[in-house]
């Protein structure tokens, strides 16, 4: 069994098979405290499984997975307290209020209700709604959507967070805005950023795993690679013509 407590992913050997089809071929994922892992791949190369893998919300066909010490497998709801998680769609309700919303996440997370108004109240101000907070989310901006995804993700103050293509759609203002926010939360969780966007692994990750055809074909610092670009290029790129891989540079 996996034992290394100092790690708040530990994720052995991941695979997924569909019928004949593997999506994902033996991976495995590592993430630290402080550290923001850049999940970087094509359209089509396995991130979104691995992703569905890492917060329980999909049953790897061979594999481990320890969140924060706790296996995923065999205690899925203690796993799944030490993980915030924000799918590409944010889960949230557009006929509620930003504060509404916030306190019934509160409530299924098992916030203790003497916690749960300052609980939203800390959410709230790392994310920046302090200011619609009476708004109803049907009526803000994507980019304030976005953010409370991420609230929803933070508040009961998990080891880990894992987002999945968080600036999608947003315009230039509001990707700075989400980056920054990705980065301050860096500094107190482990986050994990799944992307098809390679500056976005750029400016806000330490380490980067690129996956291709299910595979991890990457796996470094960016303070370890000379150019990310160039391994980018040759990895991807020169399969493109038999992938057509979309990913934005």
């Amino acid at each position: 069994m996996i034992n290394h407590q100092d790690r708040l992913i530990n994720a052995i050997g991941l695979s997924r098979y569909y019928s004949e089809h593997c999506a994902v071929n033996n991976v495995d994922v590592v993430l630290h405290k402080g550290e923001v892992l850049g999940l970087l791949g094509p359209n089509g190369a396995g991130k979104s499984t691995t992703m569905q893998m890492l917060t329980g919300n999909l049953s790897p066909s061979v594999g481990e997975i320890q969140i924060n010490g706790i296996d995923l497998l065999d205690e899925p709801r203690n796993a799944k307290q030490q993980m915030g998680y924000l799918p590409e769609q944010p889960p949230v309700y557009r006929d509620l209020t930003v504060s509404e919303y916030l306190h019934y996440c509160a409530r299924l997370r098992n916030v203790p209700a003497v916690q749960r108004k300052g609980a939203v109240a800390t959410a709230s101000e790392r994310c920046g709604l302090q200011d619609v907070s009476k708004r109803l989310i049907g009526n803000l901006s994507k980019g304030f959507r976005q953010r409370v995804g991420i609230a929803q993700a933070i508040l009961h103050n998990p080891a880990v967070v894992i987002l999945d293509e968080p600036t999608v759609g947003l315009d230039p203002i509001q990707i700075r805005e989400i980056r920054s926010l990705i980065r301050e939360l860096g500094k107190e969780h482990g986050i994990i950023l799944s992307t098809h966007i390679l500056p976005e692994v750029q400016a806000v990750c330490d380490r980067v795993q690129i996956l291709n055809h299910g595979k991890t074909v990457f796996n470094d610092t960016l303070e370890g690679v000379e150019s990310l670009e160039k391994v980018f290029f040759d990895l991807i790129f020169r399969e493109a013509d038999s992938t057509h891989a979309e990913v934005v540079v």
